[in-house]
């Protein structure tokens, strides 16, 4: 059964996000044995055996001779657009379900890991809903005030019932009266959530009975976080080609190939009809809008939609294995790109600041031996100061209406 937590909960977890470099084969011949001694060989799937490697095992050390740039704390302040201190704590074939919630860490943790690394401010996109997004209010938002911002979320677990695209576009009100201050839509819409729950047909993201809520955020000036895909190689049959295979070998329920999954460009072009339906709902297209393999589509959907930002967060994997294109890309909409890192990890965000704020070559995407996302490196893009302001924090100040 899939849990739509699972790929969160496993980037907020102890250290799951790694790099490493490019495979490359390695081709030597085993010697033959004289005649007369014969020798029993290593099992041919043994790491130790002559002319063979276990993917796993492969581990290569750059011999590249490169400046190295430790940013271990922001230039400028930071606001992190994307994180998770607190989730819903009951979830059924990917839906969450209830109003419970349940904290990855405390308010203390938090602010010493925003202290160390430079953050003023970070979003808990999965605030909660009903008693959970008050409790999430509760234990950081009003002790803390400017350091933790809550959104909340629609309450998928009621959609069969009558009269649900009119409720929920007023829930949003009563969510907004309890402190939140946008609408995180998960993968669960396209992905998880079916016409009874958890039952029948997929519900489309364009779904009629969500326009009420996509309209109530703009009248209420909720930014819409939205999360309606995954990377293109979750898509694709997890075979010898997929750039992502151990990622999905490793996680198999990351993957949408097959079944009645809709297509990854299905997905965006749903997402697509409903920006225009609401052109004036602002709408953070997670993830570099899912089109971080792709620059050029998410130019597209940036020239085509006025309403729509994005963010960066675990896409740096991507976008710094194609620096020419993404400095040209942050440059071009410095003022619609956030930063984010989906989860409050202390020890990821070196690697975003030293993505964003140097020229470094050829460098690990995250802590760990052995790769998370692909057997890639990275390239710096240095951004200017006045860039690197808009996209640490300026962007998310206006976006959110934040104390500047």
């Amino acid at each position: 059964m899939k849990n739509t937590l699972s790929r969160r909960a496993w980037l907020t977890s102890l250290g799951a996000v790694v790099a490493a470099g490019r495979t490359q084969a390695d081709a030597r011949q085993t010697a033959q044995a004289p005649p007369r001694a014969p020798a029993t060989p290593p099992a041919p799937d043994s790491p130790s055996a002559p002319g063979s490697l276990l993917l796993q095992d492969f581990q290569p050390r750059s011999m590249l001779v490169v400046p190295e740039t430790a940013v271990v704390r922001a230039r400028f302040p930071v606001v992190d657009v994307h994180t998770h201190p607190t989730f819903r704590t009951r979830s059924v074939a990917g839906v969450p379900h209830g109003e419970e919630v349940r904290a990855s860490a405390t308010a203390a943790e938090l602010l010493a890991i925003m202290e160390r690394r430079n953050l003023r401010t970070i979003v808990n996109l999965t605030g909660g809903v009903g008693v959970g997004l008050a409790e999430s209010v509760r234990s950081l938002q009003q002790p803390h005030p400017g350091r933790f911002v809550m959104f909340t979320e629609p309450s998928y677990d009621r959609i069969a019932e009558p009269g649900y695209g009119r409720w929920q576009a007023e829930e949003l009100a009563r969510a907004k009266a309890a402190g939140a201050h946008g609408l995180k839509v998960l993968k669960t819409l396209g992905l998880y959530l079916r016409q009874g729950v958890t039952t029948g047909p997929l519900v489309k993201i364009d779904d009629p009975r969500f326009d009420p809520m996509w309209e109530a955020c703009g009248a209420l000036g909720f930014p819409v976080a939205i999360h309606i895909s995954d990377p293109t190689a979750f898509f694709l049959p997890i075979d010898g080609s997929n750039e992502r295979y151990e990622e999905l070998q490793r996680h198999p329920d990351w993957s949408f190939a097959g079944k009645d999954y809709p297509s990854d460009a299905e997905l965006l072009a749903a997402r697509d009809r409903v920006l225009a339906r609401h052109p004036k709902t602002t709408f953070i297209g997670l993830h570099v809008g899912h089109s971080s393999e792709d620059l050029g589509a998410a130019s597209q959907a940036l020239d085509r939609f006025p309403n729509l930002h994005v963010e960066i967060a675990a896409r740096i994997a991507e976008l710094g294995r194609q620096p020419r294109t993404s400095r040209r890309f942050f440059d071009k909409y410095q003022d619609r790109i956030l930063f984010g890192t989906d989860g409050v990890r202390d020890e990821l965000y070196p690697f975003y600041f030293r993505f964003l704020e140097t020229d470094d070559e050829y460098f690990e995407y995250g802590p760990g031996p052995v790769p998370a996302q692909g057997r890639w490196r990275i390239y710096g893009i240095g951004l200017p100061d006045p860039v690197l302001k808009k996209v640490y924090s300026e962007n998310a100040v206006r976006l959110l209406a934040l104390p500047a």
